[in-house]
């Protein structure tokens, strides 16, 4: 029996829906394969580990540029091999689970892991399985990722590629295959007519940042007469209670925390949300645009510049703003929204997550 072990980390989203979409993948692909997901710092250090990812979250968006400042740091200094050696208790436990179960392949979407990894094994020596690293932006690629060994780098994109290439990876390490999205992407077919038979376009607001403004862009977008606006908030029961009082007698849909996003995406015209890498390649694989809500420095710089680039989507970060792109991208029968549904179509990659999950199972 065929053994993968998949390594990930809480530090963005990103990083743990690339473990959980491939996992998918790998099991639907093969039954009969023994797939663990292992956040090792997690599973480790515990109560530090999940402060460390609060400090995080906070810094990311709350001192913006402070992050900045580290994000360059890591990529520009050797800062993570100097100080992985503090992480010996997860080494042994990584090393110890390695040992006992002996995988084919080693799967990493956190590039901490890959440092790790050196860490015990000293780069190839006394390796037994291969590593697939899943890099889990665009563009903007941290140093970071590739400074550790892996046999594979798999990257969303040609452009991404061309980054590596330009870094120094080998062509030969570098795979175009897409981010691993969830597999309904691939599956699901939903009509969304364009223009809309009653005139009314749908736009899904996902806030996962800048909760303390949702409110005021909720409003703006509520007083756009050609809007039917859905709104998810997680698992913030405050706050969904704040963006419903802001609806009146107005049509609202507000959601908590829900499996189906994928059929979410797919059936509104139009996402708006923070550049987040998961976030970017699963609208993009539901071929809807976006508006950018926020960019965190950094990482997601890239993933903005994948759709601004592309002209699948537009920057607005103030209320007003975003209100005012919404109603002219739906002007003269959706028009722009028209170019930039065409514009995601080279980008999509709905079934990339059973892609990788072959190459994977052929490593």
């Amino acid at each position: 029996m065929k053994s993968v072990l998949i390594l990930t980390a809480g530090f963005g989203e990103g990083h743990n829906a690339a473990a959980r979409n491939l996992r998918e993948a790998l099991l639907a692909a093969s039954p009969e394969t023994q797939v663990v997901i292992s956040d090792i710092f997690l599973e480790t250090y515990g109560a530090l580990n999940r402060l460390t990812q609060r400090a995080y979250l906070a810094t990311i968006n709350h001192a913006p540029a402070v992050w900045q400042g580290i994000f360059h740091l890591l990529d520009r200094t050797p800062l993570v091999e100097w100080h992985i050696g503090l992480y010996r208790a997860a080494a042994r436990r990584l090393e110890e689970w390695i040992s006992t179960h002996r995988p084919e392949v080693v799967v990493s979407t956190y590039p901490g892991c890959n440092h790790l990894l050196d860490f015990i094994f000293r780069k190839r020596l006394r390796r037994s399985f291969r590593t697939v690293t899943i890099i889990t932006d665009s563009l903007t690629i941290n140093a970071v990722w590739h400074r550790a060994y892996s046999d594979d780098f798999i990257v969303a994109n040609p452009a991404t590629a061309e980054v590596m290439r330009q870094a120094g990876v080998s062509d030969g390490k570098i795979r175009v295959m897409g981010f691993p999205v969830p597999r309904i992407f691939g599956q699901q077919s939903v009509a969304r007519p364009v223009p809309p038979p009653d005139g009314i376009w749908s736009v899904l607001y996902v806030i996962n940042s800048g909760r303390s403004t949702a409110p005021a862009i909720v409003r703006e977008l509520l007083d756009l007469e050609t809007v039917r606006l859905t709104v998810t908030v997680g698992r913030d029961d405050a706050l969904s209670h704040r963006i419903r009082s802001e609806a009146g007698d107005r049509p609202l849909t507000v959601l908590g925390w829900t499996p189906d996003m994928p059929r979410l995406m797919a059936e509104n015209h139009l996402l708006i949300s923070k550049a987040g890498g998961a976030t970017v390649q699963e609208t993009l694989a539901a071929r809807t645009p976006m508006i950018i809500t926020q960019i965190v420095p950094g990482q997601e710089e890239g993933n903005a510049r994948l759709v601004l680039e592309n002209h699948a989507g537009a920057l607005a970060t103030t209320p007003a703003t975003m209100a005012g792109t919404v109603r002219q991208v739906f002007q003269n029968d959706g028009a722009l929204w028209r170019d930039w549904y065409d514009a995601t179509g080279p980008l999509s990659r709905p079934r990339a997550s059973d892609a990788i999950a072959r190459h994977v199972l052929d490593s």
